[in-house]
């Protein structure tokens, strides 16, 4: 059987994706990567290079996979984007850890294919831009937006602790979906 190096790079940015969201950069092994993506580290440091590069490709691929899944669509409302996105995230808990791990790992150094995300970026600003009223900047408003569905999922301790355990994932989707509508001055 031949080699075949697109599912060996396939097998080893999911393994690296699980590796990072459990344990971040500096945590993350390159031998538990290898291991589970049954890949040799030599191919991994030759197919991407440090472990700095696999976290970058991670994220990549990452971006481009929720990009695809929650595309910026400027006839939809906000509040349908935040529950979209809600729903992306409650499906995909690693996409979320992995952009957690990036902010504590990173600060405010450049991320990993900064310029093409700022893009990407820019594209759910210009999708806000038909929500906003009046002096909202829609880029604030997509901040708050993505702050919001983010801090919602990120911090289950909080959710428990403030909103009870008898707070269902339904109802907090419905409600962030609400504040954002609120926060946009959309009405239903």
């Amino acid at each position: 059987m031949a080699y075949d190096s697109a599912a060996t790079k396939e097998r080893i940015l999911t393994a690296a994706a699980t590796e990072f969201a459990t344990h971040g950069v500096a945590g993350a092994r390159v031998d538990r990567i290898a291991a589970a993506a049954q890949a040799n580290k030599r191919a991994i440091y030759d197919y991407f290079g440090d472990k700095k590069a696999l976290f970058g490709a991670v994220l990549e691929r990452l971006m481009a996979e929720l990009a695809e899944a929650v595309p910026p669509r400027a006839e939809a409302d906000l509040d349908a984007y935040a529950a979209a996105l809600f729903d992306y995230h409650s499906a995909h808990p690693e996409a979320l850890r992995l952009l957690l791990w990036e902010a504590l790992e990173l600060g405010d150094d450049p991320v990993p294919d900064e310029q093409a995300r700022t893009e990407h970026y820019l594209d759910k600003i210009r999708a806000a831009e038909s929500t906003a009223t009046g002096d909202d900047d829609p880029r604030a408003l997509l901040f708050f937006t993505l702050g919001l569905v983010g801090w919602s999922l990120a911090m289950p301790q909080l959710r428990r602790m403030i909103l009870g355990t008898d707070y269902s994932m339904a109802r907090l989707r419905d409600s962030v979906s609400a504040a954002v509508r609120t926060l946009s001055g959309a009405t239903e």
